[in-house]
């Protein structure tokens, strides 16, 4: 799978978020998209992944259908709403309705070292735990392009070397991108885009 953005801007009333953006981004890469607070990292990657539509220029899915594309992508942020009614053992059941996970069930609830909370309603999950059992969802997900989203916010030291762990686990060819305003979040991914260069 290729990911092609052409001349690609958005722009709410009249400020453009970003503009004339042209990248390709290949099977089997890592991008970590940087910039401070609000600059627009979230918003072009809810461009890439199709939730928004571009003021401008196109994307161009090659290798799939473009009406497909959320059959392809596994996505983490913070902002992400969970069912708090769920368990975690009924969220990861709904999940895995729509996606395949690269794991047995038993195996992925191990990964997420939530052993004691599979019954406790996510209401009741701390903002790390959620944001834990987000990632995992993610990353365990089958999925061509695997989307981060300030993967750490809310982790402690200990969950965030897991997230570390687990970045390095997922398949080499999906592409990944990675947002975020901390390099210690993407200090393995090379290829960088600084989205204040596309104002």
């Amino acid at each position: 799978m290729k990911i092609i953005a052409e001349n690609l801007g958005k722009r709410f009333n009249r400020e453009w978020i970003f503009r004339n953006f042209n990248y390709s981004f290949n099977e089997g890469n890592r991008y970590a998209i940087t910039g401070p607070n609000g600059s627009g990292k979230s918003t072009l990657m809810q461009a890439l992944w199709g939730q928004l539509q571009p003021s401008a220029g196109a994307i161009n899915y090659q290798g799939i259908d473009s009406s497909e594309i959320f059959q392809h992508v596994a996505i983490a942020t913070p902002y992400m709403d969970l069912i708090e009614e769920f368990s975690l053992q009924e969220i990861v059941q709904f999940h895995f309705k729509f996606k395949k996970c690269r794991l047995p069930a038993d195996e992925f609830l191990e990964i997420l070292r939530l052993p004691l909370n599979h019954t406790k309603p996510i209401a009741q999950f701390s903002s790390g735990m959620r944001q834990r059992l987000k990632l995992g969802l993610a990353f365990y997900s089958v999925a061509d392009v695997l989307f981060l989203d300030e993967p750490c916010t809310n982790l402690d030291q200990a969950s965030a070397q897991w997230y570390q762990e687990q970045l390095q686990q997922v398949p080499a060819s999906t592409i990944v991108f990675v947002a975020s305003n901390m390099e210690s979040e993407y200090a393995s991914i090379r290829q960088r885009i600084h989205i204040l260069d596309y104002k």
